[in-house]
């Protein structure tokens, strides 16, 4: 009969109809006491606990009482009138004011409910004694005791309730923040992939379709006068095709770049330089410094992405003649530099990225070298070429010291 919970669980289900065997119970017990004590005025004790009990009983059949404070403040009192009138002809209707109290606590508001509370053991007490025809502490014990236990046990249950609600709320709370963070993992890992998978695309799809269509225009422009100009570039072409369709498949099993299978880092570029140099009409040289190490397979992976973008982008735009590729082993740190003698450009004056024109080579060289610890750097000036310089740390236990001075030293440029 609890209107403030929004709904019964089986507990609170559990102590209504215990609640509601109670009350009958008592009113049963009176009504009987009355007829086998043979009092004279049984039969009105008797109607007095049917209406008191009639009553009772409606007010779980109705939905106001349920949804309503005021209806169901009516209904006690209505129950209360009832349950004085049997009070007034027997002794035993005081029994019935204990459930009484836990109606009032839990139907009425705090104050309305503790006033309601002493009321009713003020008028059992004075009843008692009325009909004991005398006042003792005895007589006041029994009702004043049931009312202290009452609001002991609601207000107790109240609070247990409440703590109970805030520990669902916090859980629901909880949840919540749980789902949402794996919907933010989940769409940060999303966007991570993506970027990676653009990368991956750009240093090698990307590059390898450019090359061919740089070799199919020089065929074209060969014809028909260099017949065997055309051969080449079309063989050219067509190596070019066979490679990137090794990527493709390698790139799907996410597997490492058929450049690095059975070689080293040093000799994947060295490969890389002459490939190059016969695709395309420049000199492209390599050179090797220091005592190779091991290296690990993402390092050995974004380095030579990185070359091969690099290369990709001084084919295509810098018109250079000459470009050199050296890898160093220094120290704690290896370093990659890409040195060409093309027109160069405004590192600060770089066009926006966009899908048909291109421009997101820089942007992705430098998220490898940042999520490796990294640090990539470029000089250049229009009309003196450009200098593009990798670096890594061998250490890995360094990489997150490197990566935040990366961040603060890296240039301003973009790609």
């Amino acid at each position: 009969m609890n209107t403030a919970a929004p709904a019964l669980t089986p507990t609170t289900r559990a102590l209504t109809w215990c609640l509601h065997l109670l009350v009958v119970g008592l009113l049963a017990l009176a009504g009987a006491r009355a007829v086998t004590d043979g009092r004279p005025y049984w039969g009105w004790v008797v109607a007095a606990a049917i209406v008191c009990a009639a009553v009772y009983a409606a007010g779980p059949l109705l939905p106001r009482v349920r949804l309503s404070r005021r209806a169901a403040a009516g209904w006690l009192a209505a129950v209360g009138a009832g349950w004085l009138l049997l009070l007034a002809l027997s002794p035993d209707g005081v029994w019935v004011a204990f459930p009484l109290y836990f109606l009032q606590l839990h139907l009425l508001p705090r104050r309305a409910g503790l006033a309601a509370v002493a009321a009713t053991a003020l008028a059992a007490i004075t009843a008692f004694a009325a009909h004991q025809h005398a006042f003792s502490a005895a007589v006041a014990i029994g009702p004043a005791l049931g009312a202290a236990v009452a609001v002991a046990v609601v207000w107790g249950y109240q609070a247990l309730y409440r703590e109970s609600e805030h520990r669902r709320r916090l859980i629901e709370e909880l949840t919540a923040t749980r789902a949402d963070l794996a919907e933010a993992q989940h769409t940060a890992g999303v966007l991570a992939e993506r970027e990676r998978l653009a990368r991956e695309i750009h240093d090698t799809l990307a590059q390898g379709l450019s090359s061919i269509q740089l070799l199919l225009r020089a065929a074209e422009r060969s014809l028909p006068d260099r017949p065997d100009a055309t051969a080449r570039h079309v063989e050219a072409a067509r190596q070019a095709a066979v490679d990137n369709l090794a990527e493709a498949r390698r790139f799907v099993a996410a597997l490492s770049p058929p450049a690095l299978d059975g070689t080293t880092l040093a000799g994947a570029l060295e490969r890389l330089c002459a490939t190059t140099g016969a695709r395309h009409r420049i000199t492209a040289r390599f050179q090797l410094t220091g005592a190779p190490r091991p290296l690990p397979t993402a390092q050995e992976i974004a380095l030579l992405r990185v070359a091969q973008s690099a290369l990709g982008n001084t084919v295509r735009h810098a018109h250079a003649t000459t470009v050199e590729v050296a890898l160093g082993y220094l120290g704690d740190h290896i370093t990659l530099d890409v040195v060409d003698d093309g027109t160069g450009f405004d590192p600060e004056r770089l066009p926006a990225p966009d899908p048909e024109s291109g421009g997101f080579g820089l942007a992705a060289m430098r998220a490898r070298m940042r999520a490796l610890g990294g640090t990539l750097s470029i000089e250049s000036a229009s009309g003196r070429g450009t200098a593009l310089a990798a670096r890594l740390p061998l250490n890995p236990a360094a990489e997150a010291v490197q990566a935040a001075q990366a961040v603060e030293a890296e240039p301003e440029a973009r790609p």
